[in-house]
């Protein structure tokens, strides 16, 4: 399998608007999930300076986009993550925070909660199962425990509630070489599971396809299942996801400013097509729009059964 095996099936994608900037802050983490495809962890030291957010802030200021996502590694831990949140939404963006909830433990985050929901932040919080079993498998002794302790403290301050209109979202990925079931019968099940044990609620859950790459990569390679993980991505590509892709309405911008076509490919460092400044700040917004976006293997994972986006499935 290759990128000339998914072009064949898919064609040329193309960027049809810009509506989301993804800033991955950089790879220091809390945790060292068996999933990542950052390969994100505690020792590691790639982490966003000053002056690369003051561009990303300047450029902001002049180009027009609705939406700023800011993942990592855990991106709070990150210097530049409050004055990015704060300039966000100074300048009236929908702010998003793909968040690890372990973080709101860290030392110096003891009023992180207050500051997202001061600033009305959506929390994208990845939870793996309503399991503890399953979560600490995949992301750590007690990370369960701390999660759940998490989300209680965010519905407290409205998260997640009906009327708050503070955006709790959750991140559901397998455990093992295996599509994520169907969306919506996964999130009643785990809008049961949470309130009755827990009393815990939130707005929605996004299903998210484990990409083969970096980390997760390691992981099947160990267990001998990559191969099989691949063959089982692309022979349930379905071209019914195409138009939905998030990389079509969206650019990946790393922890020194490099420009991608999505997180995946900034992993891989597959530069996106016709880019050869490489920097965010080198281009308007309308410059990314219409041009080609670059593929390869890993994109059946956004193809695959129902397809999978930061926003969850793409198909029913």
């Amino acid at each position: 399998m290759s990128a000339t095996a998914f072009a064949a099936r898919a064609g040329t994608l193309r960027r049809d608007t810009l509506e989301t900037l993804q800033l991955n802050l950089g790879r220091y983490c809390n945790l060292a999930c068996t999933h990542c495809h950052v390969e994100a962890g505690p020792k590691r030291t790639e982490m966003m300076d000053p002056p690369t957010a003051r561009r990303i802030a300047a450029w902001l200021g002049a180009n027009r986009v609705q939406n700023l996502d800011l993942t990592g590694g855990a991106p709070e831990l990150n210097a530049q993550f409050r004055f990015l949140v704060e300039t966000g939404r100074a300048m009236g963006l929908h702010v998003m925070d793909r968040c690890n909830l372990t973080v709101l433990f860290e030392p110096g985050q003891s009023d992180l909660a207050e500051f997202l929901a001061g600033h009305r932040v959506e929390v994208i919080a990845s939870l793996p199962c309503y399991s503890a079993d399953n979560v600490d498998q995949q992301r750590g002794n007690r990370v369960f425990e701390q999660s759940i302790a998490a989300l209680r403290q965010l519905n407290q301050l409205g998260y997640g509630q009906p009327a708050g209109g503070l955006l709790l979202n959750l991140v559901y990925n397998p455990v093992g070489a295996y599509l994520p079931p169907a969306q919506a019968a996964l999130e009643a099940r785990y809008r049961q599971e949470l309130s009755e044990r827990y009393g815990i609620v939130f707005n929605r859950l996004f299903t998210i396809t484990n990409m083969p790459i970096r980390r997760f990569r390691h992981y099947l390679q160990r267990i001998g299942q990559f191969d099989i993980y691949n063959r089982l991505l692309s022979d349930n590509f379905n071209a019914s996801t195409l138009a939905g892709l998030m990389c079509r309405t969206l650019v990946s911008v790393d922890w020194q400013g490099r420009l991608y076509d999505c997180d995946f490919n900034q992993m891989l460092d597959l530069a996106a097509p016709g880019t050869p400044g490489r920097f965010l700040w080198e281009y308007a917004a309308a410059d990314l729009i219409g041009r080609p976006i670059a593929t390869g293997e890993h994109c059946f994972g956004c193809t695959a059964g129902s397809g999978s986006s930061c926003g969850g499935a793409l198909a029913p």
